[in-house]
């Protein structure tokens, strides 16, 4: 049985939106801090919602926040515990994501999942497994979990937008290229930007990036 997830909205009214981006937070934050976003993205992605779940499960080093899954060299859980809160959480977004394209009345070529650290771990394991493909996805400062299993899982073969800060002291690095690697491998393009002095976080010039991705996912034109 899976999990209800409470999200918070930005952007164009229920039933009015032409296409949703979906924002997933990091470890320890909750919807509302990723919710953010939608204040310099949204005049320039007219008729989109935003629309920014908080994950399933209180996070123990942080309880105002929420979780994904466990992170063991973070909370001293077990690998074990890690890959079973993360299975639980896959189907708890699946859910999540089924039910708002039934809610907006939208089909899922009209929604992009936006992730930042653990939320884009999320969003890389999620979209590619779906069975309707989403417009795109766009991954900040996270990597992709389980690489080894994705050529034989894909299904779904959006394409994939990786930004990560190379300054990041929390995901290194090179989890982009790793990921990227993984991603082409199992026949997904994927579009990747570096963002110079940056550490674990979003900069103006990523986001620059993923407005842009965005746009052109969503069929904008590129005025305005």
């Amino acid at each position: 049985m899976t999990r209800a997830l409470d999200s918070k909205r930005a952007g164009a009214p229920k039933g009015e939106a032409t296409a949703v981006v979906v924002l997933l937070h990091g470890y320890g934050a909750d919807g509302a801090d990723l919710l953010g976003l939608a204040d310099p993205l949204g005049p320039h992605m007219p008729g989109v919602a935003f629309l920014a779940p908080d994950a399933p499960e209180r996070c123990p080093g942080n309880p105002m926040g929420f979780q994904w899954f466990p992170i063991p060299w973070m909370d001293g859980s077990s690998e074990e515990e890690a890959e079973a809160g993360m299975r639980a959480s896959v189907d708890d977004l699946n859910a999540w994501l089924d039910s708002v394209l039934a809610d907006e009345g939208l089909s899922a070529d009209r929604m992009i999942v936006v992730g930042f650290s653990q939320g884009t771990m999320m969003a890389l394991h999620v979209a590619p497994r779906r069975r309707e493909e989403l417009a795109g996805v766009v991954g900040f400062s996270g990597r992709l979990v389980q690489p080894e299993t994705l050529a034989d899982e894909v299904v779904s073969k959006m394409p994939v937008l990786l930004i990560h800060g190379d300054a990041d002291e929390v995901v290194p690095p090179e989890s982009l290229p790793a990921a990227a690697e993984a991603l082409q491998e199992a026949g997904i393009d994927v579009y990747a930007h570096i963002m110079k002095g940056t550490g674990h976080g979003i900069a103006p010039d990523g986001l620059s990036v993923a407005l842009a991705f965005m746009r052109e996912r969503l069929g904008m034109e590129q005025t305005g």
